[in-house]
């Protein structure tokens, strides 16, 4: 029973294994974020066009994602007055908080070191896009060939949403602490991605490889 249960255990198992090294990949970029009360939503539209409303808050985090499900929020405060309380209003424009986040040493590419997280108050022309409320307060700003933001304020110095073979380890160093002090991944600080292949792979080999056993015993009883 056990030996023809192996080829099919291999069988169902290889599979998750290679699904399992396939989410390992992702690609480095500036994810660009809206704040929805008292949380960051990811944008539906690029900064090019996105055209923020005076007292809004966005936010931008580089880091290494899969995909925008995955993609890892800004950290640091993220209310309007304490970062526009050195901008007062001004007639004929608008305001807009931004919370730059340059990401950790993980993420960076090789050979650069990230800026310290930074917050700045755009004051621009009312019907400003995200990305010149960007440029007046966060300049060099760098795009590729298809309009995708590549570096904040020069950073980083090369490179724009290169795929990279393996994803950061999020447990080198612990996670990072969001702006309402909970760790980095669901709203409440949880992995949100429950047990891992590995884990369930090693449970379902223990099931079947039991059973077979359990079934060894009686027939021969």
């Amino acid at each position: 029973m056990i030996r023809r249960a192996l080829p099919l255990l291999l069988a169902v198992l290889l599979p998750l294994a290679g699904a399992g090294q396939a989410q390992a990949a992702g690609y480095r970029y500036w994810s660009f974020w809206e704040r929805d009360g008292d949380r960051w939503v990811y944008a539906t539209q690029g900064p090019s066009t996105a055209r923020p409303a005076d007292g809004e808050v966005q936010g931008f985090r580089f880091a290494v994602s899969e995909d925008s499900a995955d993609a890892t929020r800004p950290r640091g405060a993220a209310r309007f007055d304490p970062i526009c309380a050195r901008t007062p209003a001004k007639e004929g424009t608008k305001r807009v908080a931004l919370v730059l986040d340059f990401g950790t040493a993980a993420d960076a590419p090789d050979g650069e070191r990230p800026p310290p997280a930074r917050t700045a108050c755009a004051r621009v022309s009312p019907d400003a896009t995200t990305a010149e409320a960007l440029a007046a307060v966060a300049g060099p700003l760098r795009y590729g060939s298809d309009a995708l933001l590549c570096a904040i304020a020069g950073y980083p110095e090369k490179g724009c949403g290169e795929q990279v073979a393996q994803r950061p380890d999020p447990s080198a160093g612990g996670k990072e602490p969001t702006e309402d002090g909970t760790e980095d991944g669901t709203e409440d600080g949880t992995s949100g991605g429950g047990p891992s292949l590995g884990l369930a792979a090693g449970i379902a080999v223990v099931v079947i490889l039991g059973g077979a056993a359990v079934w060894q015993v009686r027939r021969r009883g």
